[in-house]
């Protein structure tokens, strides 16, 4: 399981790998490849996925239609990186930078001194047809820090300016067409292309039992997800792993959870199956779906930054997010369905609230029930450095995070207006 991962987290540099690696999983073990301008044929029993703007990937089971309802997780491609931009070639005397622009919030002087990959992909033209193709870059790039004998503060603060300080090293002499090998016999157009960490993912601690790696948050949902998915025994309903992009930047695009990418292709579920607008709003009601996000550990050093009473722990099990804004979807009574899921897997869970005096961050929970309105709930696995090029967890919860989810595909849960029987 864990082995899998760390293969998982150290392949999928950046969305539109890991929706690629998805992708194959999912057809190694039989699922069929639908298409949103194709007609859908689905069966009882059938396994299927289909993809959006190569970087988010939806994929269901169809078990038993008497129980026709939806049990979701959602999570998410995408982590903090830098992005190439166009022309982006810089000559500084006798180097050549990139240009580059933040995506989402990264722990930017984290990505200082590192070995970087430039992956992504490209848009190439053939005969008037534009097409993209996943790619990455066979050699490193790095952002070398400014020594501390010509920034003898650094030790005492240092603000990163991005238009300055961010900018990797990328040759000596004045490089142009960076992209130019990639193109082969056809013209690349434009690029989606980030600078991303290459650090290999690594074990670490006495007993080996933390693992670090990039991209931690939040592959290692997407990945509990799809396992989960193929481990799950036959139940009733649609069962489905959601995977979408853009969480970092707000999920407002195409493939993000703002979109209308769940939502349409759960209508096209109940079309294809022959069910009506009917029975699809009756099955939304019964629905439930788990936005798996990951969550701030309790800092070994800082202890001071988590709540009091609500602190969760690397190691101590599934973490239940709540915050009464409503930044976490979890309400009472979701906790609870949750709480009854994870006891039936034999899983242990926590609680996470932030400090009150904290600004709380969000996750594609809140933004797709925008468009799929069902009872929802918060959930994640606990781990340190969020945002950072390297970020660390607990292998146990991993693990735990599987086993509960493979338990919530594989069980029967019915909402109406008196509660929620989950068996």
């Amino acid at each position: 399981m864990i082995n899998a991962l760390t293969e998982f987290l150290k392949n999928s540099l950046t969305a539109y790998h890991a929706t690629d690696n998805a992708k194959a999983l999912l057809l190694d073990n039989g699922f069929k490849a639908l298409s949103e301008t194709d007609d859908w044929e689905l069966k009882e029993g059938g396994k299927y996925f289909v993809e959006r703007g190569g970087s988010a990937l939806i994929a269901f089971t169809v078990g038993d239609l008497n129980a026709f309802a939806y049990k979701i997780v959602a999570s998410h491609t995408d982590s903090p990186a830098l992005k190439v931009k166009e022309n982006p070639e810089i000559h500084a005397g006798a180097y050549t930078t990139l240009n580059v622009e933040k995506y989402g919030g990264g722990i930017w002087y984290s990505f200082f001194d590192r070995p970087l990959k430039i992956a992504g992909r490209v848009i190439k033209r053939a005969n008037d047809r534009v097409f993209p193709e996943t790619v990455a870059l066979p050699y490193l790039v790095t952002i070398p820090s400014v020594a501390v004998h010509q920034n003898r503060n650094v030790n005492d603060g240092f603000s990163v300016n991005p238009q300055v300080d961010l900018l990797p090293l990328y040759a000596l002499g004045d490089e142009k067409n960076f992209l130019s090998e990639l193109a082969g016999e056809n013209e690349i157009l434009s690029h989606d292309l980030f600078l991303v960490n290459a650090d290999m993912p690594y074990s670490f601690g006495k007993n080996n039992e933390f693992l670090a790696s990039p991209r931690i948050d939040n592959l290692t949902s997407v990945y509990a997800s799809l396992e989960s998915l193929l481990a799950h025994t036959p139940s009733g309903g649609i069962c489905v792993a959601c995977c979408l992009d853009n969480e970092e930047v707000g999920s407002r695009t195409l493939q993000g959870a703002g979109s209308d990418f769940l939502e349409n292709v759960l209508r096209r579920i109940a079309y294809a199956l022959r069910f009506d607008d009917n029975e699809y709003y009756k099955a939304l009601a019964s629905s439930f779906l788990f936005s798996v996000d990951n969550a701030h550990a309790v800092h070994p050093n800082r202890p001071e930054k988590s709540d009091p009473t609500n602190k969760a722990v690397l190691g101590g099990g599934i973490v239940i997010k709540s915050h009464a804004n409503k930044a976490y979807t979890t309400d009472g009574l979701s906790s609870a369905v949750a709480k009854t899921v994870f006891d039936h897997a034999g899983v242990a869970y926590q609680s996470f609230f932030n400090r009150s005096d904290a600004q709380s961050g969000s996750t594609l929970g809140a933004i797709s029930l925008a468009h799929v309105s069902v009872m929802s709930v918060d959930i994640g696995i606990a781990q340190l450095a969020m945002h950072s090029a390297n970020e660390c967890f607990a292998k146990s919860d991993y693990q735990s995070m599987v086993k509960a989810l493979t338990e919530f595909y594989s069980s029967e849960i019915n909402v109406d207006e008196t509660g929620v029987n989950v068996r």
